[in-house]
């Protein structure tokens, strides 16, 4: 139930991510900045309201705050439909944004306390795949609607969607707590808004959905420049598909053998696809880049998440989960700003060069933050066992 609403969640954000910009120019007869702002304030929105929903998540409830984020998603859903000045449509976006990312802090705080934590590493992952499938189906679906039907649609839908999310979440079960009194301290307190064993493996993300920013914001223009934009639009298929098949593997991998058996790999391989991408001149490489991408960045993301809520008791799960998509967001969302500078020097093929060499130089970064440790921790676990 909860991948379910997460899954309608992501789904109903890149269908109006990849429609937006659109939509704006069409209808409001928005510039170019414009538009892109029409799509990315969505994002800011959600980063803003992160800190304070992993909060108060623990007092209000998990499945009562994902209850409240998702009927104040519908509603401002449904405020799409008579916009008709595009600072309005600014205003909703941004506080749209805000339902969103209370309710994927929600549901990602779920799903990791409801998951035994022998095998978080692989129910992680399983639920990771929601947000994986909608990356693929979501601008997939959203741009189909806006070419072949008229314009708001695409509200119909993202409506429709936001409901059956509603009625899910009424279905799920989430285990009661006994709530414990805490100690409540005057003032301002960073670590009530920040989990602070979250930030290592957060400057990881930051790194890396700053990377992958780069195909997200420039992978049509790269295509239709190459002129493979019939390959382009099966990408994010053949990276959904590649991922769903790698999954099982992958999650069971992390909880068997740690962390870094899995994300050491998996950075590799983003750096590899980063390498094929710029080098494609066929459309078979450019799919196939896109199956390596799914499986290094996909199984990257889910497992440094993975990490992040297994470093905090129970009752930090949902701090550590809204710190961890503050750090990815952000990453996501200074990406396309600065890359558009980058792209200017380099051109296309030498964009995707230099982010395959930023992830691949966040093997070291990896190391320093969290690799070293839990190689150690694991060479320490192998000699009590021995010893036993």
């Amino acid at each position: 139930m909860v991948s379910t609403s997460n899954f309608l969640l992501f789904i109903s954000f890149y269908m109006l991510m990849v429609t937006l910009a659109v939509y704006s120019v069409d209808n409001f007869h928005a510039s170019q900045s414009e538009a892109g702002l029409a799509s990315s304030i969505f994002v800011l929105g959600a980063l803003l309201i992160r800190p304070i929903a992993g909060k108060i998540i623990e007092t209000v409830g998990k499945k009562k705050l994902l209850i409240i984020g998702l009927a104040l998603f519908l509603v401002f859903s449904l405020l799409y439909f008579p916009i008709s000045d595009l600072t309005i449509l600014f205003l909703i976006r941004f506080v749209h944004g805000f339902t969103f990312g209370i309710c994927t802090t929600a549901t990602g705080t779920i799903a990791a306390d409801i998951i035994p934590v022998i095998r978080r590493g692989e129910g992680m992952g399983y639920f990771a795949t929601s947000m994986n499938l909608a990356m693929a189906i979501g601008p997939f679906l959203g741009l189909i609607i806006i070419q072949y039907f008229p314009d708001k649609t695409i509200f119909v839908v993202t409506t429709l969607f936001a409901v059956i999310a509603l009625v899910a979440t009424l279905f799920l079960q989430v285990p009661k707590e006994e709530t414990k009194a805490r100690n409540i301290q005057k003032g301002f307190q960073i670590s009530d808004y920040m989990e602070k064993s979250t930030i290592p493996i957060g400057v990881l993300m930051v790194v890396s959905g700053f990377v992958y920013s780069s195909i997200l914001t420039f992978l049509t223009t790269f295509a239709k420049e190459i002129n493979l934009v019939d390959a382009a639009s099966f990408f994010f298929v053949m990276y959904a598909v590649f991922l769903l098949i790698s999954r099982p593997f992958t999650g069971k991998l992390f909880d068997l053998r740690g962390e870094n058996a899995v994300i050491y790999p998996s950075i590799v391989l983003f750096g590899i696809g980063l390498v094929l991408l710029s080098q494609s001149y066929i459309g078979v490489t450019l799919l196939v880049a896109g199956a390596v991408i799914g499986i290094g960045f996909g199984t990257l993301q889910s497992s440094a998440q993975t990490v992040a809520v297994n470093k905090v008791p129970k009752q930090r799960i949902g701090l550590a989960t809204s710190t961890f998509f503050v750090f990815y967001d952000f990453g996501i969302a200074i990406g396309p700003f600065l890359l558009g500078f980058l792209l200017s020097l380099t051109g296309y093929r030498g964009l995707y060069l230099t982010m395959a060499a930023i992830a691949f130089s966040s093997i070291f970064i990896y190391y320093i933050v969290h690799g070293k440790k839990s190689s150690t921790k694991q060479k320490e676990a192998k000699k009590v066992e021995t010893i036993a």
